[in-house]
């Protein structure tokens, strides 16, 4: 059987056992996982969905995360949504208005849990931009400070140019995103961007001091989007069709500038320098046991798939300060990781076991943890524990050293590339920390043979 035919047929059993075509609500994937909202979650078989070959594990949440591995996750997405969209066609209007009230109802039923998650999903399609601009932002930096190139060549002015972009305008992207991901127009979000980034705002001046262009960051963009979208919704109510597409973005858009500007900038701000400051302090005051602590619960959050609502919070920090202190220290969680992950391979005379390691070692060292995760450490318990005790040893180095990054991206060995260049020796000695105390901490005491019944 062909690879193509072989995610084709893997799509096809994840939606049979997600309850088929008419259960699914909507569908996503990230990364590594395929995130699936079915209309009635009992009618999905998680168990039967784990068992299946090529599937990496299953995280029962707002959505149901199903892990595939990296480029795996893409084409079965390409194969699951052919499969999807063949069904839409034959459905009837009463069909779907049963549907439609079955997913309110799910969505109603935990607002605060389903308002996480959402700001979480804002960020996971912006993640490929977010490593490819990542990552030729710091080789170029890391080039011109090794000497090899000139700051001021064409060259590097050209590589600074495509790798800065993103972030120069990332509040766009995130104002679309969040607009569309609570029910708003998606252009009027990239506007709610705008109005936070836009230069003119230097003009303006309120209550005696003069707006900062892009005060509030991010926070300040959610905000504005969010409020648009509700805006925009509560509008429409009451205005006749005919001149919906005139009135409705115009009042929405008015509104929320007034509200931006008077509110959601000065809000925003002051949610961001608590945020900066009061990880600073957790960092300078808690040094060693801070990073300790920080680097092994990362693990845990990533097991949830609430990781990527951290995105924001990288982003201010680098905005603020101009580095990020706090990446490298999560980052050890996938170093941690890694090491279990090997001592088991060393230990066990499981072939399958083996076998699945192999698979996902290669995607640990680059920074992708969800294949040894859901696939060995979790499913065996105790070596996920101490992974997470070796990601913390290497998180507390990290953190005694200060090793930030000037961008955010995957972790693991490409994150080097986004370290400051006078760190980037500090940051891999930590990486390999690491790497040795997860192994050593789970050969010493974190499994056994017997513990891998599920893997005979």
């Amino acid at each position: 059987m062909s690879k193509e035919n072989n995610y084709h047929h893997l799509a096809q059993k994840i939606l049979e056992l997600c309850g088929g075509k008419s259960n699914i609500s909507s569908y996503t994937h990230c990364m590594t996982r395929l995130r699936i909202t079915p209309y009635d979650e009992s009618k999905a078989d998680a168990q039967a969905l784990r068992k299946l070959d090529g599937v990496l594990g299953v995280v029962e949440a707002e959505t149901l995360q199903i892990i595939l591995g990296t480029g795996v996750v893409n084409h079965v997405t390409a194969a699951f949504s052919k499969l999807v969209s063949a069904a839409e066609e034959g459905a009837d209007v009463k069909e779907a208005a049963a549907k439609k009230k079955a997913d309110i109802n799910r969505k109603n039923a935990t607002p605060f849990k389903l308002f996480l998650r959402k700001i979480a999903s804002i960020f996971i399609p912006l993640i490929p931009a977010l490593v490819a601009s990542g990552l030729i932002t710091g080789i170029t930096k890391a080039i011109i400070q090794a000497g090899w190139l000139s700051a001021d060549s064409q060259i590097a002015v050209i590589l600074t140019v495509i790798g800065s972009g993103l972030f120069t305008y990332l509040g766009i992207l995130v104002g679309i995103n969040a607009s569309k991901e609570f029910g708003g127009t998606p252009a009027l979000g990239a506007l709610a961007g705008i109005l936070i980034i836009n230069p003119e705002i230097a003009k303006i001046s309120l209550f005696g001091e003069e707006l900062l262009p892009g005060r509030g960051g991010l926070i300040g963009v959610l905000f504005a989007a969010i409020f648009i979208a509700y805006t925009e919704q509560f509008i429409r109510r009451f205005i006749p069709q005919s001149l919906d597409i005139i009135v409705t973005p115009t009042v929405s858009l008015l509104i929320t500038g007034i509200v931006t500007y008077v509110v959601f900038m000065p809000l925003g701000g002051f949610i961001s320098d608590a945020i900066t400051s009061g990880l600073l302090s957790i960092l300078d005051i808690g040094g060693i046991a801070a990073g300790f602590i920080l680097g092994a619960t990362f693990l845990p959050l990533v097991v949830t798939g609430l990781h990527q609502g951290l995105t924001p919070v990288h982003m201010e920090l680098i905005n603020s300060i101009g580095n990020d202190p706090l990446l490298p220290i999560l980052a050890m969680g996938g170093a941690g990781q890694v090491g279990a992950a090997f001592a088991v391979f060393v230990k066990t005379k499981k072939t399958t076991l083996r076998k699945a390691i192999a698979g996902g070692l290669p995607s640990g060292l680059l920074g992708i943890g969800e294949p040894l995760i859901f696939g060995v450490t979790l499913p065996l318990g105790r070596p996920f524990l101490t992974a997470c005790l070796g990601a913390g040893i290497g998180g507390a180095f990290q953190a005694y050293f200060q090793v930030a990054t000037i961008a955010i991206g995957v972790s693991g060995l490409p994150l080097s590339f986004l370290v400051l260049p006078s760190q980037i020796i500090l940051y891999i000695i930590g990486l390999f920390i690491s790497y040795a105390a997860g192994f050593l901490l789970t050969y010493a005491f974190g499994y056994k043979d017997e513990m891998a019944s599920q893997f005979d």
